[in-house]
């Protein structure tokens, strides 16, 4: 021990002198740049009479070797011709006069010299050698010649030990009023040496007499009350010498001298009442020193002090039983106090404003650090309001270092998160049924007090934390999940407290402009609502209640949510007045003000799917219900406030709920019930925008949502039908549905302005969606082809439609939906399986299926002529003509095969030898076709078509050599070749006759 503490005064005594050193440094670099002011306030104060002279020399001699003198020109007394008479000068000063030269008249006066720039001092190795070195050295030659006397004297016993006492005290007061007696500025630093030296003897000597020889006089209470006084007189020799060193020396004293007197008796209030005198005595020698040093080196001493008395007396004494939990919180809490109304009073913008706040940090941490360390007990976790009350206590003195020093905002963030980790970590170990109303409390407390406090800091210190500064009531709902999933029954307080934390987010987001925090706390609230649901057991008890609750929070967070985007924004890049996109980017304040809307309304939505997937709902009357009252709501805000696409979130919502119960807990016993909700939901959809058609004239979103709603719920309501009520004319179901369409769409023509912008988008909405239901009449009540057949005749229906309402839609559904059924026709060779080979021939299905659809793509191609016939910039007629020739082409293949077929035959094949008459009638059909092509592209002067002829007659012609010449009988044989050798002729003589001499333009 005497060794240990031998070596921290030598130490202390290093540390002192460095510091001494420093402070000379300081006072030498003040002297100089004194120095400079006054040499420039000199230059600054020279008339201009004065000669160069009159300057310092060290200007002087800077401007000399600058650059050289040019002596002017002397102008003679008798070139002056003066204004008036003057009474005459004595000759001497006639004769200075002219001796002095004047500078032109014609040259600008010179600019005064540049005044020298403060430099750096250069080290006087004399000044130092002498004046400080030999001082420190002296001091430290001093301290160790006393203590190595001290220690002679204790091994040789020279001198008897009251007398050895004696003489460490005498010395250690002389070397303190020697360095009194000195305190000079020319000997500053050997006065403080002599002090800080004669601090160090006389705390080792007052030590000695405890430990060492135990005088009788130098009990506990006489010997901590003289360590007391070195340490205070320590204090004040540090602030009348301007000696910091002085003061650590005493602080170092102050907080050792516990230590080397401790008896192994516990005494917490003793002990921490004298650390706090000793901390308020540094912190004010540090207020008023501006010592940045001292509240910091008080912080660390005080949590050192506080981790060795619990090491040694808080399991021993057993402070976690009773009442006495209370000692060591008193404790904590109050060094935290302590510390920060330091910082509190401290003036803004001194010097040892950031070592205050670190000292205050720290001991504040520490606080909650120690809360930590109160968890691993279990009667500290099972007294909730005791250990949460603390930690609040805690938490509160660190943020009120934020709020009061705006420059430590984010410290509110980190105390935030050390708070939620405690409130986890609790909740996870000591949670129960029975303290749940605590920690129900502990929550809405956390979320209160991390969010009034970025709230004040932006009113009032205008400043803006970052985002996860506004997370807290998030963080408070993840706490309040944590119940919900853990215990086995959770009181129904639980949803007040949901609804407060609620509503502190939102009126923060508000506050500070931060909307994303509402998404995130909207999100969890959700969450928490789909665990409460998810506790629903199968008998459907509580169904009821938790439908409310869903009801309530989404009706408030879409009205909050609304409330919030309308509220004025400022900020680089947003403008109040902006429109945002429903499915803009997120990080657009306008268009997530849209946005937080929407997933307001839809969010619900998930969670009713939830409940028709998990639990056995065979009547969708209550979920519906609420799905209907939500619908209500969205269309309402639509109007309200103009958010056009919330209609359209509202059908697709509905929509997949319906859809989510039909795929899971439909039943034929309930269609009624079923069809009713389905065409309930069509008719609200479809009727919204004609109650306030003069608001939505010139939209377009909610005619397009009244107009889709009856395509998407007719799959819905067909199965109904289909399942529960078969029948032998399903068509009449899409035809009814079409009555609404062509009704919507009378009204429309009758009610929408011509000028209106949106007119033509309207027409065709209703237009193709009436086109979509009597086109769907014949694939319904039929099957196989006429499913193709429906698709071509709505894709020539919409064309025409095209001309009455030119929207484009319109145009690029049509050609798609024609080029559909044309792949369907030519390239499925399961066509040729529909049905077995009829009786009558050529009049068969297979000509009234591609005959309808190449009349189909004909007409399309017609009714688009331009300039109505680009589509995404394509001229689409030359396709649409070449499609419907090729359907033709295959259905002459298609018929002379199903001729020839034996009647029966369950798939249509084709064959190309083995019968005379089908190979001859494949030849003559592909000429005759092929002359046919010739007329169309010489009458429409087309070159393709003409080029496609000619390649269809020269396969026929191969055909006819290479085939027929050794497969066909005689007869077929000469009755093949003549009537193709007629046709290549006609087809020769054709083009000689219409194309030989012509010089039109070719297509």
């Amino acid at each position: 021990m005497e060794a240990l503490v031998f070596l921290v005064l030598i130490v202390i005594a290093f540390v002192a002198i460095a510091k001494a050193t420093a402070a000379r440094r300081s006072v030498e670099d003040f002297e100089t740049r004194l120095r400079g002011l006054e040499t420039e306030l000199q230059m600054l104060r020279r008339t201009p009479g004065e000669s160069a002279t009159e300057q310092p020399f060290a200007i002087e001699r800077e401007t000399e070797e600058a650059e050289p003198r040019l002596t002017p020109t002397v102008v003679q007394p008798s070139q002056i011709q003066p204004t008036s008479v003057p009474p005459p000068l004595p000759p001497e000063v006639i004769t200075a006069a002219t001796s002095v030269p004047s500078p032109a008249p014609s040259q600008p006066p010179a600019a005064e010299p540049p005044a020298p720039k403060p430099s750096l001092p250069a080290i006087d190795w004399e000044q130092f050698m002498g004046a400080k070195l030999f001082a420190w050295i002296g001091g430290l030659a001093l301290f160790l010649g006393v203590a190595f006397f001290v220690k002679y004297s204790f091994e040789h016993d020279l001198i008897p030990p009251e007398l050895r006492v004696a003489i460490g005290f005498a010395v250690g007061l002389v070397l303190i009023v020697g360095g009194l007696a000195l305190k000079r500025k020319e000997n500053v630093v050997t006065a403080q040496t002599l002090c800080a030296t004669g601090i160090l003897i006389l705390y080792a000597v007052t030590f000695a007499c405890r430990s060492f020889y135990h005088f009788a006089f130098f009990g506990l209470i006489p010997t901590f009350l003289l360590m007391t006084l070195i340490t205070a007189v320590a204090f004040l020799l540090a602030v009348r010498l301007d000696a910091i060193m002085v003061a650590i020396l005493g602080m170092a004293g102050g907080f050792l001298t516990p230590i080397l007197l401790s008896t192994g008796q516990d005494n917490p209030l003793g002990l921490f009442g004298y650390v706090a005198l000793l901390d308020i005595g540094l912190l004010m020698v540090a207020r008023r020193k501006q010592w940045s040093v001292l509240p910091i080196l008080g912080a660390v001493g005080t949590v050192v002090m506080q981790i060795a008395w619990v090491t040694q007396f808080f399991l021993r004494e057993e402070y976690f039983l009773a009442n006495k939990v209370l000692v060591p919180m008193a404790i904590f809490l109050g060094f935290e106090l302590l510390f920060c109304t330091a910082l509190g009073i401290t003036k803004r913008g001194s010097k040892s404003e950031g070592a205050f706040a670190a000292a205050a940090i720290g001991t504040g941490g520490a606080a909650i650090l120690w809360g930590f360390y109160f968890l691993s007990f279990q009667t500290f976790g099972n007294r909730p309001a005791l250990l949460l009350s603390y930690i609040f206590l805690a938490d509160i003195g660190l943020l009120a270092i934020a709020i009061v020093k705006e420059k430590l905002a984010a410290l509110s963030t980190v105390t935030g998160l050390a708070a939620f980790a405690f409130l986890a970590i609790w909740t996870a170990w000591y949670l129960t049924t029975q303290n749940l109303y605590v920690a129900l409390a502990a929550f809405f407390v956390f979320a209160l007090l991390h969010s009034m406090v970025p709230l004040a800091l932006h009113r009032f210190r205008k400043v803006d934390l970052a985002v996860w500064g506004h997370l807290f009531p998030a963080l408070a709902l993840v706490l309040i999940l944590m119940p919900v999933f853990n215990l086995p029954e959770v009181s129904f307080l639980v949803w007040p407290l949901v609804f407060c934390v609620d509503l502190l987010a939102i009126f923060l987001a508000v506050a500070t402009g931060a909307l994303l925090s509402i998404l995130i706390v909207l999100l969890l609230t959700f969450v928490v609502l789909g665990a409460w649901m998810f506790r629903i057991p199968i008998e459907l008890t509580g169904l009821p209640g938790s439908l409310l609750l869903l009801g309530a929070f989404t009706i408030f967070f879409v009205l909050a949510a609304i409330w919030a985007s309308r509220q004025p924004r400022t900020g680089p890049g947003i403008t109040t007045t902006a429109r945002g996109k429903l499915f803009g980017a997120l990080n657009n304040p306008a268009n997530f003000a849209t946005q937080l809307p929407a997933l307001s309304a839809t969010l619900p939505f998930l969670l009713l799917i939830m409940v028709t997937l998990r639990l056995p709902l065979i009547n969708p009357s209550p979920v519906f219900a609420l799905a209907l009252v939500f619908v209500v709501l969205l269309l309402g805000l639509s109007k309200i406030f103009s958010i056009d696409p919330l209609s359209a979130v509202a059908l697709g919502a509905t929509f997949a709920l319906e859809y989510a119960w039909h795929s899971a807990r439909f039943s034929a016993d309930h269609a009624i019930l079923a069809l009713v909700w389905y065409i309930g939901f069509v008719a609200v959809f479809a009727i919204f925008p004609f109650l306030f058609h003069r608001q939505f004239a010139e939209k377009t979103v909610p005619w397009a949502t009244a107009a889709l709603a009856a395509p998407l719920h007719f799959l819905l309501v067909y199965d109904v039908l289909r399942t529960a009520y078969p029948s032998s004319m399903p068509g009449l179901i899409p035809a009814a549905f079409s009555v609404p369409s062509l009704l919507g769409l009378i009204a429309l023509l009758k009610r929408t302005p011509a000028q209106s912008p949106a007119r033509k988008a309207q027409l065709a909405l209703f237009g193709g969606a009436a086109l979509f239901f009597i086109t769907l009449i014949f694939p319904i009540q039929f099957d196989r082809q006429w499913i193709t057949l429906g698709w071509a005749l709505e894709g020539v229906a919409l064309c025409w439609l095209f001309q009455r309402v030119p929207h484009p839609g319109l145009r690029l559904v049509g050609t798609a939906l024609l080029a559909v059924a044309f792949v369907r026709l030519a390239l499925n060779p399961a066509i040729f399986s529909y049905h077995g080979r009829s009786v009558t021939p050529i009049f068969n299905w297979y000509l009234y299926t591609y005959g309808i659809v190449t009349v189909c793509l004909f007409a399309a191609a017609r009714l688009l002529a331009p300039p109505r016939n680009l589509v995404l910039g394509r001229n689409i007629r030359p396709l649409l003509y070449a499609l419907g020739t090729i359907l033709a082409f295959l259905l002459l293949n298609i018929e002379i095969a199903d001729y020839f077929s034996r009647p029966g035959m369950a798939t249509l094949t084709f064959q190309f030898s083995g019968n005379f008459a089908r190979d001859m009638s494949y030849s003559i059909a592909w000429a005759s076709f092929a002359l046919l092509l010739l007329i169309i592209g010489i009458r429409q002067n087309v070159r393709p078509v003409r080029y496609a002829s000619l390649g269809l007659l020269g396969v026929t012609i191969l055909k006819l050599f290479l085939h027929d010449l050794s497969q066909l009988d005689q007869l077929y044989r000469i009755a093949a070749f003549v009537v193709v050798a007629i046709i290549a002729i006609f087809a020769s003589f054709l083009y000689q006759r219409f194309l030989g001499l012509s010089h039109k333009p070719t297509r």
